[in-house]
């Protein structure tokens, strides 16, 4: 099947299962409207496809699969409770600990060693934690680090409010399951907040719920990749035309996918070329991305159930954190961005770093939107600077 007639399938699919819930009119225009981003993406990728066939670009998939390392680190897990009964799932690197090298310190009789500082990793929309590979390969050992699963995503259960009450997702009560992630994970002791895209929106609602936490233990903040807000003014690379069509109709045809969700995605099987295509446009920059790491980001993506996909995407239209930033002034902040980044442009971390003038702002060259796995060495050295500035500041203000 060729990149165009599946883009027409893709098209077709979403056509069907808007019309099993009776919205005829509406899945026609919507149809017309994925099926000019499934023919824009399709064009991106079909001269490296046109000799390829697709029963080799699946044992191609396969092997990569089987042979890349990437999602393979693990850590000691753990569950924590969101206020609505969702089990949140997350995982703890501790410092390793070497006692031979270790210096002696000494304590005073009766006083407690501090807790350490905790790190803690939230992901980005359809991913999971799993998406810090890179990060948490360099830093396991070295600091103790706290790695979760936003509902609904990787590990995590459903959203119990979703599934009982049919209630919406919120950016609010994600920032609620990341204060309940971080009561069950690190109890006390400083935290650094680090948030990829959807896990940055996070810590800004942590913060604006939570403004005594950030003040009393929040140390550092990392952003990357995210927005406080506008993301309804984003075209994600498309004619502004073509996007603002897709604008009206996305949400009812996202809630019909939702609705219908086993033929969706027996859809998503049959039309896996040309979603990896989709996800690798908007996912990263660099025509050269390791074909591992590439297959990397559509697993993760891929895993992510469509209802899950419809549930969230409302969410981020609703997404207005600014002012939130300001909880974040005085603390040792990094915003980084990829400057080719399409799902939240470089331009949301330049207004966030108008906001926080200290803020460290980095913006990566020939970087998409999954910078920490595209330039995995740049943003793991930004990093490890927040995290040696934060520590330090932390420690002369205990003095």
């Amino acid at each position: 099947m060729s990149e165009s007639s599946t883009g027409a399938a893709a098209a077709e699919a979403v056509t069907q299962a808007a019309a099993a819930t009776g919205n005829w009119r509406r899945a026609g225009v919507a149809g017309a409207a994925i099926g000019v981003i499934a023919a824009g993406a399709a064009a991106g990728v079909a001269i490296e496809r046109l000799t390829v066939g697709r029963g080799m670009r699946k044992k191609a998939r396969l092997a990569l699969d089987a042979s890349g390392p990437y999602g393979s680190l693990r850590g000691t897990p753990g569950t924590a409770y969101a206020d609505d009964g969702t089990e949140l799932s997350y995982e703890v690197e501790e410092v390793e600990a070497d006692s031979a090298q270790a210096p002696r310190r000494r304590r005073l009789f009766g006083r407690r060693a501090p807790a350490p500082v905790t790190v803690v990793f939230s992901h980005g929309y359809c991913l999971n934690q799993d998406s810090w590979h890179f990060q948490r390969a360099a830093l396991r050992g070295v600091v103790r680090a706290v790695y979760w699963d936003q509902r609904s995503h990787g590990r995590s259960g459903r959203g119990a409010d979703q599934v009982d009450r049919k209630a919406p997702v919120s950016i609010d009560q994600l920032g609620r399951d990341l204060k309940a992630v971080i009561d069950a994970a690190a109890p006390e002791g400083p935290i650094i907040l680090v948030g990829h895209s959807m896990g940055g929106m996070t810590s800004m609602a942590l913060a604006d719920q939570f403004p005594e936490l950030i003040r009393e233990r929040v140390v550092g903040v990392a952003l990357v990749g995210t927005s406080s807000g506008r993301l309804g003014e984003v075209n994600f690379g498309l004619p502004v035309a073509g996007m603002n069509a897709v604008r009206r109709v996305l949400p009812g045809v996202l809630r019909a996918l939702g609705s219908q969700a086993e033929l969706v995605e027996r859809g998503r099987r049959a039309t896996a070329d040309l979603f990896a295509g989709v996800i690798k446009r908007y996912s990263f920059s660099r025509k050269d991305v390791d074909p591992a790491i590439a297959r990397f980001a559509e697993r993760m993506i891929e895993a992510t159930p469509i209802d899950v996909v419809a549930e969230f995407y409302p969410a981020f239209a609703e997404h207005e954190k600014a002012d939130a930033l300001e909880h974040f002034a005085g603390l040792p902040v990094l915003v980084l961005a990829g400057d080719k980044d399409l799902v939240t442009p470089s331009e949301h971390s330049e207004a966030i770093a108008d906001r926080l003038p200290e803020a460290e702002l980095v913006l990566v060259p020939d970087a998409g939107h999954l910078v920490m796995l595209e330039h995995p060495e740049v943003v793991t050295d930004r990093l490890a600077d927040l995290l040696v500035r934060a520590v330090e500041e932390a420690r002369s203000a205990a003095l």
